[in-house]
């Protein structure tokens, strides 16, 4: 008898897994996302890569949809707009002690099942970093928390509607 117990419990375990994803699987089935090019007049060469690429990994991690180059039954596309440099905490000799460094991105998404829901956006995202040290140093670095910023804020907006 206990063994017929413990046999049949693997069978009724429940699993759940949050992921914010409030998606109708039975309507919405796919997703594209465009490259986001790199229109700021200050550039960093990886940054429209790296953008696009954190796009899509947040929804191919979060999601069962499927990630298309384009006619998906949802749409991202957009473009990077600024990455710019700004002094900040000035220190007693006038010189910066720390630097701010901005990445803003314009996004269109379309719900080509739900239209209501689509939209156009700007969403900004910034990193500190200690003005001695150079940009080249900390750049990656910076660059990747904005990405994941930028990703999940883009994600919470579209399908997981926080």
């Amino acid at each position: 008898m206990l063994a017929t117990i413990v046999a049949a419990m693997p069978s009724c375990l429940i699993s759940y897994r949050f992921n914010g994803a409030s998606i109708d699987y039975s309507k919405t089935q796919s997703i594209s996302i465009a490259d986001f090019p790199n229109n700021a007049a200050l550039v960093n060469p990886n940054l429209s890569n790296a953008l696009s690429e954190g796009i899509r990994d947040i929804f191919s991690r979060q999601t069962r949809l499927s990630i298309l180059p384009r006619n998906g039954d949802m749409e991202l596309e957009g473009e990077i707009t600024d990455y710019s440099l700004t002094p900040m905490a000035i220190s007693a000799d006038s010189y910066a002690a720390e630097t701010k460094l901005t990445v803003t991105i314009r996004v269109r998404f379309t719900n080509n099942k739900a239209p209501e829901e689509s939209f156009e956006k700007t969403y900004s995202a910034f990193q500190t970093f200690n003005s001695a040290r150079l940009l080249t140093e900390v750049q990656d670095e910076l660059c990747t928390a904005m990405v994941t910023e930028l990703a999940e804020s883009i994600y919470n907006d579209t399908v997981a509607r926080w």
